[in-house]
C-alpha cells in the first residue's frame, strides 16, 4: 500500500476543536493515582461509541479497548497513562483543575485525549488487518504500586496478547509536534532505601555516654557520596540522593536512632546490583566504626526503560513519514523512572517523547499539555497502527 493511504495530519484536524474539549474537561477533573474513575468512565464510553469491545476495571481503574479486523495475525498495543499529581494549580487556565489540591501536572490529560483521538480515527478509516489493543493505564505516579504492575498482574498481557507495544510521553522544551528517540535504556531504574541507624540514646549534656546516631548518620551521608565517585565505572550513570534525614525530637536529647532516605537511580543492571551491595556494606560498617548499628531496607523500584532497538527504528520512521526527518531526533538518557518499563520487559516496544514546546516542567503548578500536540499525537498513534498492521 502506497504510504500516502496511511493516516496524515491533516485527516485529524476536523477532530481538534472536539479533541481539546476532552482533554481541556480530563484536566479540568483530575484524578489521583488509583481514583481515575470518571476518567475511565469516559474512556470507555467513548471508546464503546467507536465500535471497541471494552474492558474495564483491569488492575484496578485500568480499561482497554480491543479492535480487530481482517484476517490479520500480528497484534499491537499502545498504552496512555490517565492519573494526575497531588499539586494545587496556579495556571490560571479557564480550564484549570476543579479538584483543589490535584493537577495534571505531567500531561497525562493530553496522553489519554491523543490515543483517544487515534481510537476514532482508526475505528472510522478502518485501515488495518490484525488485532489493536488500547491500553488506559491508571496510576503511573503511584510509585512502587503502581499501574503497569497492577495490571500486569491483573493478566493484562494474557488477556491482550500484543507482538509490540508502544507508549508516548510529552517533553517540555523539545518544540511542539516534534517526535525524539532513543533505542536501548532510556530512563533510570528507580530504587527507595531506608537506612535506620541504631545507637544509644541520652542527654545531650553527656555524650560520652551514648552512641550518637545523628553524628552516624551525618557522617554516613558524605560517605554514601564515594559510592557513585569511587565504586561505579565512570563511563557509566548513577545517582544516590539521600533526600530525607529524622533523627530526635528535642535538642537536649541524643536520639536511639536516626533514618535517611535515598533515591538510587541507574541505566546498568550490574551498576543496579553494585550499587545495593555498596551501600549496603557501607551503612553497616561505618555505623560499627562508631559502635553503632544500620538497618537497610532496599526497596526495589521500577526497572530501567528500555526501547527495543527494531520497535524504535519503526516509530522513528512513522514519525519521519508524518512530520518529516527534520522534526525527529534523538532523546538525551531521561534520570527520572517511568513505569511502563514493566510492559517493555514482557513486550518489545518503544516508548516515545513528544515535544512539548516551551511550557513549563511537568511536575510543577504552572505546567500544561500543549493541545497543538493532540492532532499530531492522534495522527502517529493512527499512523502506527496502519502501518504496523498493514493490509
Amino acid at each position: 500500500m502506497a504510504k500516502d493511504k496511511y493516516c496524515r495530519i491533516e485527516d485529524v484536524e476536523g477532530d481538534r476543536a472536539e479533541l481539546a474539549d476532552i482533554r481541556q474537561h480530563i484536566h479540568a477533573h483530575p484524578e489521583l493515582s488509583h481514583k481515575e474513575v470518571e476518567t475511565a468512565r469516559l474512556v470507555a464510553q467513548k471508546l464503546r461509541s467507536w465500535g471497541y469491545e471494552v474492558a474495564e476495571g483491569v488492575g484496578g481503574t485500568g480499561v482497554v479497548g480491543r479492535l480487530q479486523l481482517g484476517s490479520g495475525k500480528q497484534r499491537l498495543g499502545i498504552r496512555a497513562d490517565m492519573d494526575a499529581l497531588p499539586i494545587l494549580e496556579e495556571t490560571g487556565l479557564a480550564y484549570a483543575s476543579r479538584n483543589e489540591g490535584v493537577m495534571h501536572a505531567c500531561g497525562h490529560d493530553g496522553h489519554t485525549t491523543v490515543l483517544l483521538g487515534a481510537a476514532k480515527q482508526i475505528a472510522a478509516r478502518k485501515n488495518f488487518s490484525g488485532t489493536l489493543n488500547l491500553i488506559f493505564q491508571p496510576a503511573e505516579e503511584a510509585g512502587i504500586d503502581c499501574g503497569a504492575k497492577r495490571m500486569l498482574n491483573d493478566g493484562l498481557f494474557e488477556r491482550f496478547p500484543c507482538d509490540a507495544i508502544f507508549g508516548l510521553h510529552n517533553q517540555p522544551g523539545k518544540p511542539e509536534k516534534t517526535f525524539h528517540f532513543r533505542p536501548g535504556p532510556m530512563m533510570s531504574a528507580s530504587d527507595r532505601v531506608t537506612i535506620t541507624v541504631k545507637g544509644k540514646g541520652g542527654h545531650a549534656a553527656r555524650p560520652h555516654h551514648t552512641i550518637d546516631p545523628i553524628v552516624v548518620a551525618s557522617s554516613l551521608v558524605m560517605a554514601l557520596q564515594t559510592i557513585v565517585a569511587r565504586n561505579v565505572d565512570p563511563t557509566q550513570v548513577a545517582i544516590v540522593t539521600v533526600g530525607t534525614i529524622h533523627g530526635g525530637k528535642a535538642m537536649n536529647v541524643i536520639a536511639n536512632e536516626a533514618t535517611l532516605g535515598l533515591s538510587v537511580r541507574s541505566f546498568d543492571i550490574d551498576v543496579r546490583e553494585l550499587l545495593k551491595r555498596r551501600i549496603t556494606e557501607l551503612a553497616q560498617a561505618h555505623a560499627a566504626s562508631y559502635g553503632a548499628t544500620a538497618e537497610v531496607d532496599y526497596g526495589w523500584g521500577h526497572p530501567v526503560l528500555v526501547n527495543d532497538a527494531a520497535q524504535t527504528a519503526f516509530a522513528r520512521e512513522v514519525a519521519a513519514e508524518l512530520v518529516g526527518s527534520e522534526n525527529t531526533g534523538e532523546v538525551e538518557l531521561v534520570t527520572g523512572s517511568e513505569d511502563f518499563a514493566y510492559m517493555l520487559e514482557r513486550v518489545p516496544g518503544c516508548f516515545v517523547r513528544l515535544g512539548n514546546g516551551a511550557s513549563a516542567m511537568v511536575h510543577t503548578s504552572r505546567f500544561d499539555f500543549n493541545d497543538e500536540n493532540l492532532t499530531v499525537g492522534a495522527a502517529y498513534w493512527t499512523r502506527l497502527t496502519e502501518r504496523f498492521l498493514a493490509r
